[in-house]
C-alpha cells in the first residue's frame, strides 16, 4: 500500500479558499495555490488539469458543504424548516466566512463559462435540488402559488443572504445577533 498523498485535493482547495478570501477569485491561480499549499505545481496539476477545473472544484466543494446543512434544516416541520434553513445560511456564513465569500461572489466570478461540462452539470443539479426543496417547503407551508413560493424564497434565501452580504461585503464578521434578526424576520414573513 502506498503512502497517502501529502497534497490531496482538499488541502489544495483549502489553500484556494484562503487565496480567494485574500485576493478574490482572480488570486486563485495554479501557481498561487501551489505556493500557498507548500506543494509542487505538479501536485496541483495532477489533481486539477487546469485553472477551470480548480475553480469549479473550489465552487462545487464549497456549495456542497453549505448545502449539506441546508438540506438537513429544511426537513423539519414547515415553519421551523424555513426558520432553520434561514438560520443555517447565517450561521454557516458566520462560521465559514472565507467559504461564504466564495459563494457570495457567485460561480460566474469563478469562471463558470469555462468549467468542464461535468462541473456545470453538477452545479445545475445542485441548484435544481435547492429549488425543488424550497418549492416543496412552500407547498408544505400552504404557499404553492407563485406569490407564496416567492415569499418562501425571499424568507429562506434572499433575506439571510442580504444580511450576510452586508457584513462580509464590508470585510467584517457577521454578528451573532443577526441570527435572531433573520429568524424573527422569517417567522414574521411566513407565519399565518
Amino acid at each position: 500500500m502506498g503512502r497517502p498523498p501529502r497534497h490531496d485535493a482538499d488541502r489544495l482547495l483549502d489553500a484556494a479558499v484562503a487565496l480567494a478570501a485574500e485576493a478574490g477569485p482572480r488570486g486563485v491561480t495554479m501557481a498561487a495555490v501551489a505556493r500557498a499549499a507548500g506543494a509542487p505545481s505538479g501536485s496541483v496539476y495532477h489533481r486539477f488539469p487546469d485553472r477551470s477545473a480548480l475553480l469549479s472544484a473550489l465552487w462545487l466543494r464549497t456549495v456542497t458543504r453549505f448545502q449539506g446543512g441546508f438540506f438537513a434544516a429544511i426537513e423539519a416541520p414547515p415553519l421551523e424548516a424555513a426558520v432553520a434553513a434561514a438560520r443555517h445560511v447565517v450561521e454557516w456564513c458566520r462560521e465559514n466566512p472565507a467559504e461564504a465569500n466564495v459563494l457570495l461572489a457567485g460561480p460566474g466570478a469563478y469562471g463558470l463559462a469555462d468549467w468542464p461540462g461535468e462541473s456545470r452539470e453538477r452545479l445545475a443539479k445542485a441548484n435544481a435540488q435547492v429549488d425543488e426543496a424550497l418549492t416543496r417547503l412552500a407547498e408544505r407551508l400552504g404557499r404553492s402559488d407563485a406569490a407564496g413560493r416567492s415569499r418562501v424564497f425571499l424568507a429562506v434565501v434572499d433575506l439571510p443572504y442580504a444580511v450576510v452580504r452586508r457584513h462580509l461585503g464590508q470585510g467584517e464578521p457577521v454578528p451573532a445577533l443577526e441570527v435572531g434578526t433573520v429568524t424573527d424576520a422569517v417567522r414574521d414573513l411566513l407565519a399565518g
